[in-house]
């Protein structure tokens, strides 16, 4: 991985050649909770706005069908529901699930929607979280083995009638890969979207890498590092993107341990505590997941995970705000 970035920026063959007249153009929408930004290169206005609002709608359908704030998504439909019954679902909610799920089992319970179970008691525009009565009563809801997915009947059901689920952690680098294939399949050449943390390239910059910036964790407007990046995705999680500070003067932020039930802080121990995980791999699909995990599981485990899975690298940001690798970038062949 380190030596792909390393001949990019050598300046290795373009894989977006400029037709004559052809210009980016820029959009940004918040939608799904966030700011998603679109920027693609091409020759025709028309044809460039065209794609542009047909993006965002599917930013916006993926929000109607996943948020668990809109009482008439799918989601909250199943969170209504699936404590009492099986519930029917789509084919991409089952495949957002059993992805989900597939991840649950690689990362030993570190990746879980049923956070949902206690996170929704936490309303951080308000610093409001749940507090110990709460939180143990409801533990024991809160476990991924408690999703019963039937994907031959197409149904969902919850072992536990007050497990709840959010897609959280793997809905934004869906979407950035939906909105990827709708430019691909307009034979697009260079584009770039991003959805908060989750970003996807395609191809490159007209014959130069994409410039993407991790945020430092604890200084808003400095990078903590750039990583050039052509036709690929990444993924960034950290304690800083929603986050109150309590009376304990300790930080509350949106990443749960599904094994406490609460923001997770220290895995192993304090040389142990992450604060920022990035993953660059293929898709969005795949490294908004594993941010997440890698950032509950810790720096010891969490990089122990991305070096064995192929095609997937890793920069973390531990809580003494220093830099670590996956063992492709660290030590490239």
């Amino acid at each position: 991985m380190l030596r792909f970035i390393r001949s990019l920026l050598l300046g290795g063959a373009a894989l977006c050649a400029a037709p004559v007249l052809a210009e980016w153009h820029y959009a940004e929408r918040a939608i799904m909770g966030t700011e998603v930004h679109l920027q693609l290169w091409h020759e025709n206005a028309s044809e460039a706005e065209y794609l542009i609002e047909k993006v965002m709608k599917e930013f916006h359908r993926l929000d109607n069908q996943l948020s668990p704030y809109k009482p008439e998504s799918e989601l909250s439909l199943v969170n209504r529901k699936a404590g009492k019954t099986a519930v029917n679902i789509s084919d991409e909610l089952l495949s957002l699930v059993d992805k989900s799920l597939w991840f649950s089992h690689l990362t030993d319970g570190a990746f879980d929607i049923s956070y949902a179970t206690l996170g929704k008691h936490y309303d951080f525009r308000n610093r409001k979280q749940a507090d110990s009565a709460l939180t143990d009563s409801l533990i024991e809801a809160l476990n991924y083995r408690h999703l019963h997915l039937n994907k031959k009947s197409k149904t969902l059901r919850f072992g536990h009638s007050k497990t709840k689920i959010d897609l959280g952690g793997i809905a934004k680098g869906y979407a950035v890969d939906k909105a990827i294939q709708i430019l691909e399949q307009a034979e697009v050449c260079c584009a770039s979207v991003s959805a908060g943390g989750d970003a996807r390239m395609l191809g490159d910059k007209r014959g130069e890498p994409w410039l993407v910036g991790i945020r430092h964790p604890r200084e808003k407007s400095k990078s903590a590092a750039v990583i050039p990046l052509s036709d690929i995705a990444i993924s960034t999680s950290g304690d800083y993107e929603r986050f109150f500070i309590d009376e304990q003067q300790e930080r509350i932020h949106h990443i749960f341990n599904p094994n406490t039930g609460k923001p997770a802080d220290t895995a192993v121990g304090d040389s142990d505590k992450l604060i920022s995980v990035s993953i660059i791999g293929p898709r969005g699909f795949d490294t908004d997941p594993l941010s997440t995990s890698v950032f509950v599981l810790g720096k010891k485990k969490g990089l122990a995970l991305i070096d064995r899975l192929p095609q997937f690298e890793a920069v973390v940001i531990d809580s003494n705000k220093r830099l670590f690798f996956s063992q492709g970038l660290a030590n490239p062949q």
